[in-house]
């Protein structure tokens, strides 16, 4: 993914497209994203995003409840920034 994507909105209720999968690899510990063809390993916090993306629970809500678990951290500037790289790339809907 390169260069900034646009801000998906905050009424956005983001939900994993048909063709990914959000796996835990308990051997590595850590979050994957599967994809046909591809799998893409998820750092840092990634994982914890797309936990939230249940398709019931808006954009709005999802940077709430990061910041309240992560004060300080600029959740609100990059949270929407990366679901929209994640939308652009078709692996959200």
């Amino acid at each position: 993914m390169t260069g900034p994507a646009p801000d998906p909105g905050p009424r956005w209720k983001p939900v994993l497209s048909r063709s990914a999968v959000f796996r835990h690899d308990r051997v590595r510990d850590t979050d994957l994203l599967v994809l046909p063809e591809r799998v893409v390993v998820l750092q840092g916090n990634a994982g914890s995003i797309l936990r939230l993306c249940d398709g019931a629970t808006d954009v709005g809500t999802i940077v709430a409840t990061l910041a309240a678990q992560h004060p300080g951290a600029p959740v609100a500037a990059e949270v929407p920034v990366f679901l929209g790289r994640l939308r652009a790339e078709g692996w959200l809907k």
